[in-house]
């Protein structure tokens, strides 16, 4: 792995989000009673979940707004959901001083044009594998899985291991 990348990577404190096209694969279903449904992959929560027991907290910035979202957010033991998101800076902003990390420590992973205000400026910009070109462009890692089919694990795992804590949380299942 590049040692550029690696070392952004060490300095990670926080993971945010978007959900659309990142933990999903961006299709949205709904049914016949207009309620949407998405699908999640379980190897992208793990990964979320390993990075909270090695002390890094996890954000998720959406666009929209969903219950489903809510319900997948908190089985991952996700810090926060900030919905209907349509200045992704803005909020940015706010997270860095209230979990008081700097943008340099935010690992922040998109898909499509509304996240290029926030991965413009943080310390890992990463865009999942089909992703638009305008953000892989700008992203210093391009997944090799697309978005909701084990991107975020791919990125939690080169977080973790970076910061050489991967080898002891897999022990905890061996």
């Amino acid at each position: 792995m590049r040692e550029d990348l690696l070392k952004k990577a060490r300095k990670v404190k926080l993971l945010l989000l978007d959900v659309d096209g990142v933990l999903t694969n961006g299709k949205i279903i709904y049914d016949s009673e207009g309620r949407d449904l998405k699908i999640f992959d379980v190897k992208d929560g793990l990964g979320v979940y390993l990075l909270k027991k090695a002390g890094i907290l996890t954000v998720l910035i959406t666009a929209r707004s969903s219950k489903v979202i809510k319900l997948r957010a908190r089985d991952m033991g996700v810090e926060e959901i900030f919905e209907n998101a349509e200045d992704k800076r803005k909020i940015l902003d706010h997270i860095l001083k209230k979990y008081r990390v700097n943008l340099k420590e935010v690992c922040f992973v998109g898909d499509d044009l509304v996240d290029l205000s926030v991965m413009k400026d943080i310390g890992l910009a990463v865009s999942v594998k089909d992703g638009c070109s305008e953000i892989k462009k700008i992203s210093d890692y391009i997944t090799k899985r697309k978005g909701g089919e084990g991107a975020v694990r791919e990125v939690c795992e080169l977080i973790l291991k970076a910061k050489r804590k991967w080898e002891g949380l897999v022990c905890l299942y061996s």
